[in-house]
């Protein structure tokens, strides 16, 4: 034997050459489908630790929703307050300026009213 041979399959070392000179594939193991298995505790851990991480990333998900709400109520606000103000500035040019205010004043009266 080479020391080339051994020094291509380290593992092969330990437990001799394969007989067909594939050194480069792993050394097969026996099948043990119940090998990978954890116990209960081991498991219940886990689901634990999922739902934990699973509640902070509902958590950090509604915070974003709500500040993303906020955005858009402010935004509907905004257009509200605007098409108000062209409005009574359209009453302006029509009527009398202190009826305007009256008539401003009594809507806000009615709106905090109804809401």
């Amino acid at each position: 034997m080479s020391t080339a041979d051994t020094e291509k399959a380290p593992s092969a070392a330990q437990q001799g050459l394969r007989k067909n000179g594939k050194n480069w594939h792993d050394t097969k193991r026996a099948f043990r489908p119940k090998a990978g298995n954890s116990t209960f505790a081991k498991r219940m851990e886990d689901r634990k630790q999922i739902q934990a991480v699973k509640a902070i990333e509902k958590e950090m998900k509604d915070e974003k929703e709500e500040q993303r709400q906020r955005w858009i109520q402010g935004i509907k606000d905004r257009r509200e307050a605007k098409a108000e103000k062209e409005r009574f500035e359209k009453m302006a040019e029509k009527m009398h300026q202190k009826r305007v205010d009256r008539i401003r004043r009594r809507e806000k009266r009615n709106k905090l009213l109804n809401s």
